[in-house]
């Protein structure tokens, strides 16, 4: 008997449904998600205007404060064609992330263009 590899595939890698902490819609899809490399973070700006620990690149932590996703169409200001603006909830209005289509800096230090960013304390990620 032979098994279904997308299925299998289901079982190992759950994908991960991210909602509107306020309302609990579902704002994006691990699908949806545009992936992106660690970028230098604040190491960037060392012996510039920001001061840094001396700490490692293996002790500092990168973990990026948000997700990168495609347009999607419940983000009414890129529907009405505005080039930048902020991303609202379609249900509450609270707000989610900011996007622009010139780009936008993660916190990781690693430039996204074009940028639909949503801010991972706003939202809720869960596996199903």
């Amino acid at each position: 008997m032979e098994t279904d590899n997308s299925q299998v595939k289901a079982e190992q890698n759950p994908s991960i449904l991210y909602r509107c902490k306020k309302c609990r819609r579902i704002v994006a899809s691990q699908e949806s998600e545009v992936s992106h490399s660690p970028g230098e973070g604040e190491t960037r700006f060392k012996g510039k205007r920001r001061s840094t620990r001396d700490l490692s690149q293996t002790e500092r932590k990168l973990d990026c404060s948000s997700i990168f996703v495609e347009p999607m169409q419940w983000m009414e200001a890129v529907q009405e064609g505005a080039v930048e603006g902020k991303l609202t909830c379609a249900g509450c209005k609270a707000r989610l992330g900011y996007f622009n289509w010139a780009g936008l800096q993660c916190s990781c230090g690693t430039w996204v263009n074009p940028a639909f960013r949503l801010s991972k304390s706003r939202m809720d990620a869960c596996t199903f």
